[in-house]
């Protein structure tokens, strides 16, 4: 059964630039929408929201206790932050149908500890930190617990199949070979001296690091959109 937390908001009738006095007050304003249900504008304490994101990602069903109305069964679908202080400026809320799947992306959480790291000096290598899923609501997982303890040589992996989910309510998109986890030996003195020799770009791809280019500043997007946060992603059925 998926966790559920409770958030309070409250129906407001402020659009356009009328939202900026309501965020000057520790609110947020946040929208409602789903598939075959109305649109309704709200705001939510902004302390009360960043914690309960905190815990809930975009994964974890909310109630949302509205005043005056029916509670509404919810899955945060975008937060956008300001470009300067970071604060979330405005929320999408996915009104669910317990009865109709949805897609949602799950975190991975990590836990226990590797022989591999402790014992012989290696790295853990994540290949991701969330996986995208697919079931009912109520079936949605808050988090999938990942075992590194397993790895105990640098031969050990952890793949896709690997993960504790059941298939049965849940529908996942990887291949069941997929590595999700595994730890590779510490560079060698000559190796690092290599890389410390080699010019950035050479670095960058030996480390397999990836640099985004800024865009160009005709196309930016506005400030508060870059900092979006796309979580579950519904789909009619």
């Amino acid at each position: 059964m998926a966790q559920k937390l409770t958030l309070a908001a409250t129906p407001r009738g402020e659009t356009g630039k009328q939202v900026d006095k309501l965020r000057g007050q520790g609110l947020v304003p946040a929208v409602v929408y789903g598939h075959r249900v109305p649109t309704t504008l709200l705001t939510v304490d902004r302390k009360e929201f960043e914690a309960l994101y905190h815990k809930s990602g975009g994964s974890t069903l909310i109630e949302l206790a509205i005043a005056g109305e029916k509670p509404k069964t919810v899955l945060v679908h975008d937060v956008q932050h300001h470009y300067i202080t970071d604060l979330p400026s405005h929320v999408d809320f996915y009104q669910v149908n317990m009865s109709e799947k949805i897609k949602a992306k799950v975190p991975l959480v990590f836990q226990g500890e590797s022989k591999a790291v402790k014992d012989l000096g290696g790295v853990l290598i994540k290949s991701t930190s969330e996986i995208e899923v697919e079931a009912l609501p109520a079936d949605l997982p808050h988090a999938i617990e990942v075992d590194v303890s397993k790895l105990n040589t640098f031969e050990d992996v952890i793949i896709f199949g690997d993960l504790p989910i059941d298939h049965e309510k849940v529908k996942t998109f990887g291949k069941p070979e997929e590595i999700m986890a595994k730890v590779v030996p510490p560079r060698s003195e000559e190796e690092l001296k290599a890389l410390e020799e080699k010019p950035v770009e050479e670095v960058a791809a030996v480390e397999g690091v990836v640099k985004e280019t800024p865009e160009a500043v005709e196309g930016e997007e506005k400030p508060e959109k870059q900092k979006a946060e796309k979580s579950a992603k519904p789909e009619e059925k």
